[in-house]
């Protein structure tokens, strides 16, 4: 165990330049990558009941104690990162298989680590958890009308379809995590600190495999594409940060709603994407997930060196739970 959770704690340290590793062997092995493809909705079915271990009912009383910043939190998650995907992807003229990944990506909910990138950038660890799991639970029915809404009239969209995909792929497992750590306390404990290794090893495979299929659009669009994610991406934190500002949170919980807003469950919609369409919508999820982890790991050395201000709970926050 010692062995694992100090495997574990690596790729924890080092998890965007694994999930570049995984995109780049994605493109050197596709056909190999390409035959993971089958496989996302198991992996990522196995990284959100990992979620689900780390969670707990307390994580959920910050939303009845500060309901404003949750709240407002999770509005604009579902509000900002949606428009902006849309309104990117008619800038860049994308064809409709892209638009529909690109609306796909915003409309997901929180990144599964979005909670260690605000904690190593001095925000509100609490809140971070909380809009994840809020955005995680409200996600079945949130995603499918936003990409009905935003991308119904460029192809073919089943809310229906992608609903039971969230619950099967999302919420089910969310929940079975859920139960088993209230079932088996003691034994979830024990294996907490290993779960960066699912997780981690699993966004891997689903980049890996996403990039694999798509080689040949990577390689004729791909810095088109890219250039177009990381403007997402950075939009994203920037609104974020700017609607807490304007709103009047403090500097801590401001960092917490940017990166929040900022960092998707690309994986999520690289899976739905890869279900429901066609492997070339899954590609704006999988590059998402690259770039999302470097710029978080960017933001959150830039923010740790910077105080928030707030006297006593500088450096107070709980460290997060291991996503």
């Amino acid at each position: 165990m010692a062995l694992l959770e100090r495997v574990a704690s690596f790729v924890g340290r080092w998890f965007a330049l694994l999930v570049l590793a995984g995109a780049v062997a994605g493109m050197l092995l596709p056909d190999e990558s390409a035959a993971l493809a089958p496989h996302i909705a198991l992996l990522l079915g196995v990284i959100m009941f990992g979620m689900g271990l780390t969670m707990q009912p307390v994580d959920f009383a910050i939303v009845a104690k500060h309901p404003k910043a949750v709240l407002l939190g999770v509005a604009s998650q579902f509000l900002v990162m949606p428009l902006l995907g849309y309104g990117i992807a008619l800038l860049f003229g994308f064809e409709p298989l892209l638009v529909v990944g690109m609306v796909l990506v915003g409309a997901s909910p929180g990144g599964t680590a979005s909670n260690v990138i605000v904690y190593l950038a001095r925000g509100d660890v609490a809140l971070s958890v909380a809009m994840t799991s809020l955005s995680t639970l409200l996600a079945p029915v949130l995603t499918p009308l936003l990409v009905l809404g935003l991308a119904g009239s460029t192809l073919p969209v089943s809310a229906g379809d992608l609903f039971v995909s969230i619950l099967e792929v999302v919420l089910v497992p969310v929940l079975l995590g859920l139960v088993v750590r209230a079932l088996a306390r003691r034994l979830v404990l024990r294996v907490l600190p290993v779960l960066p290794l699912v997780s981690v090893g699993g966004i891997v495979v689903v980049v890996a495999a996403v990039v694999g299929a798509n080689a040949e659009a990577v390689a004729s669009t791909g810095l088109l594409l890219a250039a177009a994610v990381v403007l997402h991406n950075m939009c994203g934190l920037a609104l974020g940060y700017g609607v807490g500002r304007a709103t009047g949170l403090p500097e801590s919980a401001r960092r917490a709603v940017a990166i929040e807003v900022g960092m998707q469950n690309s994986g999520l919609a690289s899976a739905l994407a890869t279900a429901h369409f066609a492997p070339l919508a899954a590609l704006p999820g999988a590059l998402f997930s690259v770039w999302h982890n470097m710029s978080g790991a960017l933001v959150a050395t830039l923010w740790a060196r910077r105080p928030t201000g707030e006297g006593a709970d500088e450096g107070a926050e709980a460290a997060p739970p291991a996503h």
